[in-house]
């Protein structure tokens, strides 16, 4: 079943599946560029304040961002029952063309509400068409390597975070911010494009040549029957794992969304130092999305994610006692909360597939996604709230100690259902 039969008749689907995860990885890269946001912000923020001659800071502006993060599972959703009518080549085609689009439109902005709808609503709806359909179609290719390809596949769009806010830098210094805007877009445009067109559909039941589909031993076996996304919601299960996602996920954003500002009030960095921790804690996110993956492929995914929320547990604990201003131990914690935030994200893509079967994974999982969606409004909320109510960011910790502690819980919980 190596080769398909149908459209593909012919390709040795073996071979090429590593293409089709190469051309992947780059698309997700590009679309990455939604994690450059902060580079933009400040600019964007003079260049408006110059038109209207009101002061504007890159915090007024926040709302763009938060838009542009809160709405991808709605096309990861659609995307996914695009994917079954069309195909993937041609959803993350116009996925890609809309997302650099929102760039385009951002470029010509004369004020916040333009940017709302080019960077929040174009391109943060069209990052779901596109990343939905990557990650899934990637996925059922692999099988035999699950775990670990959801891992490269999501690495792929976590390492953007570090790869193209110096090249967007470095636009916006040589011409200025709305012309950065319009170049990015075109070359977004032109690359996910071209690289849309190396995507082919992994035919259901496809199974790679010399491979032997092992003896189901969980729930996450290739040999799990394929659910459709109302059987899955169907399912009791379904709502652990989208909980345990959630309780994974904010945990991680809480860190990510103030890593400068808490590098910076409670251990007392510099605004420098403070930037070098936000590109390690993108670095560890992007090794923990490959490592769990790999691990998950050796010992299951569940088994994985109850020692992630384990290893949670104990890097909170860690940045709640490193505020003391204690910078060893402040960076050990950050460390450990970027490979477990990784972790769930490199993981949850395969474990959603095991679970309710690689048929429909495009759809359902674009349904999962919502847990991540979630964490990514409320968890930036929290420990802005912790902060403002007692000008300190540790009790914040003790917060996500709470989620870490309850996703673990939740954990066993999983396993019971299996075991019924």
């Amino acid at each position: 079943m190596g080769k398909n039969t149908g459209n593909n008749s012919g390709i040795n689907l073996t071979k090429r599946r590593w293409l089709v995860l190469l051309a992947s990885c780059v698309i997700n890269l590009c679309i990455g560029a939604l994690y450059a946001w902060s580079v933009f912000a400040g600019p964007m923020a003079a260049y408006l304040s110059g038109l209207s001659g009101r002061e504007m800071t890159a915090a007024d502006l926040s709302i763009v961002f938060s838009v542009g993060n809160g709405l991808g599972f709605i096309t990861m959703i659609g995307g996914g029952f695009l994917n079954q009518k069309i195909g993937p080549k041609w959803v993350i085609f116009w996925g890609g063309v809309l997302f650099g689009l929102g760039f385009v439109i951002c470029g010509f902005a004369t004020g916040t509400a333009a940017l709302v709808v080019g960077y929040g609503l174009v391109s943060g709806l069209a990052m779901g068409l596109a990343y939905g359909c990557t990650i899934s179609n990637s996925v059922k290719f692999f099988p035999d390597k699950a775990g670990l390809v959801g891992g490269i596949a999501t690495a792929s769009y976590g390492i953007s975070s570090v790869i193209i806010p110096p090249i967007a830098n470095a636009l916006i210094d040589s011409l200025g911010v709305n012309q950065a805007f319009i170049t990015m877009g075109v070359v977004i445009i032109v690359a996910v494009g071209v690289f849309s067109q190396m995507i082919l559909p992994c035919p259901d039941g496809f199974v790679p040549e010399g491979w032997v589909p092992p003896v189901k031993k969980e729930a996450s076996g290739p040999q799990t029957a394929d659910k459709d996304w109302k059987e899955m919601l169907a399912s009791p299960v379904f709502y652990v794992m989208l909980v345990m996602l959630f309780f994974g996920a904010v945990l991680g954003m809480m860190a990510i969304s103030q890593a400068s500002n808490i590098a910076q009030s409670m251990i007392g960095m510099t605004p420098a130092a403070a930037a070098i921790v936000v590109s390690i804690l993108a670095l560890f996110n992007t090794f923990g999305r490959i490592l769990a993956g790999m691990i998950s492929d050796r010992i299951g995914c569940i088994r994985t994610l109850t020692g992630v929320f384990v290893i949670a547990m104990a890097a909170m604990g860690i940045l709640y006692m490193s505020g003391n201003g204690s910078t060893g131990l402040f960076y050990v914690g950050i460390c450990l909360i970027g490979v477990c935030f990784g972790s769930f994200m490199g993981v949850y893509p395969s474990f959603t597939a095991g679970q309710f079967g690689r048929k429909n994974s495009s759809v359902n999982y674009g349904i999962m996604f919502i847990g991540f969606n979630i964490a990514g409004l409320l968890g930036p909320m929290i420990v802005s709230r912790v902060f403002q109510q007692t000008g300190d960011y540790r009790n914040a910790f003790l917060i996500a100690l709470a989620f870490a502690a309850a996703g673990l819980v939740l954990s066993f919980v999983y396993r019971s259902f299996q075991k019924n």
